[in-house]
C-alpha cells in the first residue's frame, strides 16, 4: 500500500497535472481557443441536439449519458475532499482544468465522431480505441485503452461509487450496506440489462431531475448569503495562488487537488466520454464535440462551483476540517437549512451515482467489446461481475481501490491525450470544415465524408452527400427570407 501511494502520488500528483493542463492548453492554442469562440454557440446546438435524428441516439440523449457520468460523486464528495485537503484555492484549479479540459473535450469526442463504427443494430460505437485504431493505425494501443478502461470504469469505479452511496445512506439514514448494496445492484441490473437505450432513457429523466435539482438548492444557500459571495469569489482566487495567510501553506495541495478532483469530476481528456458521444446520430463531427465541451462547463462551471460556495457560504468549513467531503458538504447544508440537508445530500448523492455506475458499466462494456468482440457469454459474464462487485464494494473500505484506481486513470489519461496530439491535424480539419460552413451561413454544418477520402471513415456511419455546394448555397439562399 505503501508503494502504491507513493506510485498514485507522483502519477496522479505530477504526470496527470502536466497532461491535462499542459496538452489541454497545447489544444487550446491550437484552436484558437474553441471553448471561448465556440461558447454562444453551444447554447444553439445544446437547443439543436434535442431533436433526435432518425433511428439512433439523438444527440441531446449522448448529451445526457455523458452528464451521467461527469455529473456524480465528484461534484458532492470530489468539491468537499478537494477544499478540505487543498482549501478554496482547489477550486480555482478545478475552474483551469474545465476551462482546458473543454478543448480536449472538444476534440476527443469530435474524433469519436469522425471514426465511429455503425454496429449493425441501427446504433453507433466508438471512442478512443477506435481513433486510435483507425486513426493512428496502431491496434496495440488501442488494446492497451481498452483494457485500462475495463479495468478503471467496469470495475474500479464502480466498487468505489457503490461504496460513496451506501455509505451516505448509513450516515443519513442508519441503513445497513449490504442491504442497500443489494438493493443498488438489483435496481442497476434492471437497467443495464436493456442496452444502452434503457440507459439513455433512464439517463433522460434522471439526469436533468437530479440536476436541477441540486442547483436549485445550492441557489437557494447561495442566494441567501449573496453579499458573502464576491469576497468568497476572492478567497478563491487569493488562495489558489498562496495569497490568503490561512490558506497560504496549502498552495501545492491546491493545485494538486483542484487538477486530480477536477478531472475525476469533469472527466476531460480521459477518453471515457467519447464512447457515449460516438453514439449520437448527429450532422457534422464538430457539433457533438461543442456539445460535449458544453457538458464540461455545466459539470464544473456550474455544479462544482454551487457545491464549493455551499460549502464556503454555510460557515461550517474552518481551515483544518478533518472529515470526508460527504460529511463536509452534508454538514454544510445542514448549517444553513437545517438537519434535512443532510438528508437532500445523501439523496441527491444517491441519485448521482446511479446514473454515475450506468455511465461506468456502459464504458466498461465499451473496453470488453473492443477486446474480445460482441459475444453474448461474454457480456452476461461481465455484468453478473459487475453486480456482485457493487455488493462487495459497498461493504469494503477501498482505500487501495481508490489509489489503484486513481493510476489507471492517469494511464487512461496518458494513452488518450498522445493520442489526441497526435490526431490534432485531422481534428483541426475538422474544425476547420465546421466553421468554414458556418462562416458561409450553415445553421447546421453537414459532414461530406467525400472530402475526407483519405480518412478511414465507415461509410455506413457517414454516408456520402450528393453535393455539399448545394447545401451552403441553399443556406446562403435563405439567408434574405429569413431577415425579411
Amino acid at each position: 500500500m505503501h508503494y502504491l501511494e507513493m506510485l498514485n502520488d507522483f502519477l496522479s500528483g505530477h504526470v496527470l497535472i502536466v497532461l491535462i493542463v499542459g496538452l489541454g492548453s497545447y489544444f487550446t492554442l491550437r484552436s484558437r481557443f474553441v471553448q471561448v469562440r465556440h461558447f454562444p454557440h453551444m447554447f444553439t446546438v445544446f437547443k439543436d441536439s434535442l431533436r433526435n435524428s432518425g433511428d439512433g441516439l439523438s444527440s441531446f440523449q449522448a448529451l445526457m449519458l455523458s452528464l451521467a457520468g461527469r455529473v456524480g460523486a465528484g461534484n458532492i464528495a470530489g468539491v468537499g475532499l478537494a477544499v478540505t485537503l487543498g482549501g478554496p484555492g482547489a477550486v480555482f484549479w478545478m475552474w483551469v482544468t474545465a476551462l482546458v479540459g473543454m478543448a480536449s473535450s472538444f476534440f476527443e469526442c469530435t474524433l469519436a465522431q469522425v471514426y465511429k463504427r455503425a454496429d449493425g443494430d441501427g446504433l453507433y460505437i466508438g471512442g478512443p480505441a477506435y481513433y486510435i485504431q483507425h486513426g493512428l493505425n496502431k491496434r496495440w494501443m488501442a488494446l492497451i485503452f481498452s483494457g485500462l478502461l475495463l479495468v478503471t470504469y467496469g470495475f474500479a469505479f464502480v466498487g468505489l461509487q457503490s461504496f460513496t452511496v451506501t455509505h451516505s445512506l448509513e450516515n443519513a439514514f442508519g441503513l445497513p450496506v449490504q442491504y442497500t448494496g443489494i438493493a443498488l445492484a438489483i435496481l442497476l441490473g434492471l437497467v443495464f440489462i436493456g442496452g444502452i437505450k434503457r440507459i439513455a432513457a433512464v439517463s433522460d429523466v434522471l439526469v436533468p431531475v437530479k440536476t436541477l435539482a441540486y442547483i436549485a438548492v445550492t441557489l437557494y444557500v447561495i442566494v441567501t448569503q449573496i453579499d458573502l459571495v464576491p469576497g468568497t469569489l476572492l478567497t478563491i482566487v487569493k488562495s489558489a495562488f498562496g495569497l490568503e495567510p490561512a490558506f497560504a501553506g496549502l498552495l501545492g495541495a491546491a493545485i494538486t487537488m483542484g487538477v486530480k478532483r477536477g478531472v475525476f469530476a469533469n472527466e476531460a481528456g480521459l477518453g471515457a466520454a467519447p464512447n457515449v458521444a460516438a453514439v449520437a446520430a448527429v450532422k457534422h463531427p464538430a457539433a457533438q464535440g461543442v456539445v460535449q465541451a458544453f457538458s464540461v462547463f455545466l459539470d464544473t462551471f456550474v455544479i462544482c462551483t454551487c457545491t464549493a460556495l455551499l460549502i464556503l457560504l454555510s460557515g461550517f468549513y474552518a481551515p483544518g476540517f478533518d472529515g470526508d467531503g460527504i460529511v463536509l458538504t452534508q454538514n454544510s447544508l445542514a448549517a444553513v437549512v437545517g438537519d434535512w440537508g443532510r438528508i437532500f445530500i445523501s439523496v441527491a448523492l444517491s441519485l448521482f451515482v446511479f446514473t454515475c455506475i450506468l455511465y461506468n458499466i456502459y464504458l466498461g462494456e465499451n473496453g470488453l467489446r473492443y477486446l474480445l468482440g460482441r459475444g453474448k457469454a461474454v457480456l452476461l459474464g461481465y455484468r453478473g461481475l459487475v453486480l456482485v462487485l457493487i455488493c462487495w464494494g459497498s461493504m469494503q473500505n477501498l482505500t487501495t481501490v481508490f489509489a489503484f484506481a486513481d493510476i489507471t486513470m492517469t494511464c487512461l489519461a496518458f494513452v488518450n491525450l498522445i493520442a489526441l496530439a497526435m490526431l490534432i491535424k485531422v481534428g483541426m480539419r475538422i474544425l476547420n470544415d465546421y466553421d468554414a460552413q458556418r462562416r458561409a451561413g450553415v445553421d447546421q454544418p453537414v459532414f461530406d465524408a467525400d472530402q475526407f477520402r483519405d480518412l478511414d471513415l465507415d461509410r455506413q456511419a457517414w454516408p456520402a452527400l450528393d453535393r455539399l455546394e448545394d447545401t451552403i448555397a441553399e443556406a446562403r439562399a435563405a439567408q434574405p427570407r429569413q431577415a425579411h
